[in-house]
């Protein structure tokens, strides 16, 4: 049954936590393991938790900064595979409860997006760095090698998967209605180990509705790529995170960003083959949105203000042979027509662009999307197809002229009768 999440097509991911102040990514530092080699002894990675006080964290700018730039829904990091819980809960004191800061981020998170009318989904990582019984990742368990990872003795285990199913459970009464779980880390356990069938079970009796990735092992979700849109549609449901530099969390030595034009043109291609894309912003210590990640959200909340239709709820377009590019499509009763198909334009285009094997006499009307503008636009069919048939199929051309392009990436829309 498709729910709202198949045609979502863009959303925020959010990858937060208190190593935020050392300008860390998310626990891999404290395993030895980072995008940008870095290795931090243990207890330094956690010690930050006893100092974090995000003074300037406001996620109702977040959630107002997430509907400017038209997406659907968010993820935000519940918890980390550090172990750091960014909810209150009776599970840990590890957790922002204990901190300086001592508000519920969860909470505060779920209420502001919920109020701009955006679904909302919460990170969990099935891995904890920190808690004694999973157990604790040490100095001596360095360098961190896949494969290779502690094992409890069974009743520590049991003793830790009590505490993840209580969190688990946590989060999905305490906040009201959650849209998305979004898990995580589940490499380092089976199945069986996770107990994921009687996980999932209470996950659907908590939240009949949600959504659920396909990251819990041995349980069936969305396909969830990382950084990169597939070379070729991916059969069902699918999401493709991706960062604005190299890290999830912040990480100011990453200066590798990707310009807006690269995200905007990553989210037309996603959305082009039926996917989502969850698009990462990593916050500072005190709670604010880097510049650099702001910078490109303004650019992309400006350009889907122009082009918006053209993505949020609309389905894959022309198939790969008819036209060179993404392109997506949605009914468009609203103009008078049956159907609108929409070129994305992700480099700029000579003087026309073509479409091939369309019903060239049901095209009503083309325009440039950001601009309205008009174009001009003509078929090229064989003269018997011309003559002897009345709905002939053939390649249709268009005229892109200077004045209708648009600075980061032009859409045109192709309105047909039927």
């Amino acid at each position: 049954m498709a729910n709202w999440f198949d045609s979502a097509r863009f959303g925020m991911f959010i990858c937060w936590g208190h190593c935020s102040q050392r300008g860390l990514e998310l626990s891999w530092p404290l395993v030895g393991w980072d995008r940008l080699p870095y290795n931090v002894p243990v207890a330094e990675y956690h010690s930050t938790a006893a100092t974090f006080d995000p003074v300037h964290f406001d996620p109702r700018d977040w959630a107002r900064r997430a509907k400017r730039a038209g997406m659907q829904y968010a993820v935000f990091t519940a918890k980390h595979h550090d172990g750091f819980a960014m909810f209150h809960t009776r599970t840990t004191d590890y957790s922002i409860e204990r901190t300086p800061f001592r508000r519920d981020i969860v909470r505060e998170y779920v209420e502001a997006f919920r109020a701009e009318g955006l679904h909302v989904g919460l990170y969990f990582s099935l891995i904890d760095w920190h808690h004694p019984d999973y157990p604790a990742f040490t100095e001596a368990d360095k360098p961190y090698k896949w494969g290779v990872w502690q094992r409890p003795a069974p009743e520590q285990w049991e003793r830790f998967v009590a505490v993840m199913f209580a969190q688990v459970r946590e989060l999905l009464t305490n906040y009201g209605q959650i849209d998305l779980l979004w898990f995580d880390g589940g490499w380092e356990r089976t199945a069986e180990d996770w107990k994921s069938s009687d996980l999932e079970r209470m996950i659907r009796e908590l939240q009949p509705n949600i959504v659920i990735n396909d990251r819990l092992p041995g349980c069936v979700g969305y396909a969830t790529p990382e950084q990169s849109v597939p070379a070729r549609p991916i059969p069902g449901t699918w999401e493709t995170c991706l960062t604005m530099n190299e890290s999830w969390g912040y990480n100011p030595r990453d200066r590798f960003y990707k310009s807006a034009r690269f995200l905007i043109n990553t989210l037309q291609e996603a959305a082009s083959k039926g996917g989502n894309l969850l698009l990462n912003v990593s916050p500072m210590a005190d709670g604010a949105i880097p510049a650099e990640q702001i910078e490109r959200l303004e650019t992309i909340s400006d350009w889907m203000a122009r082009n918006g239709e053209s993505i949020a709820g609309a389905l894959p377009g022309f198939e790969s042979w008819q036209f060179y590019g993404p392109s997506t499509r949605r009914r468009a009763a609203a103009v008078g027509a049956s159907e609108r198909v929409y070129l994305h334009l992700t480099t700029r285009p000579y003087e026309t662009v073509s479409v091939r094997e369309v019903k060239v006499k049901q095209v009503k009307a083309v325009r440039a999307l950001g601009s309205g503008n008009e174009l001009r636009f003509w078929p090229r069919i064989a003269a018997g197809e011309m003559f002897l048939n009345p709905d002939p199929t053939g390649t249709l051309v268009i005229e892109t002229p200077e004045s209708a392009l648009d600075p980061i990436a032009t859409v045109i829309a192709i309105d047909f009768k039927s």
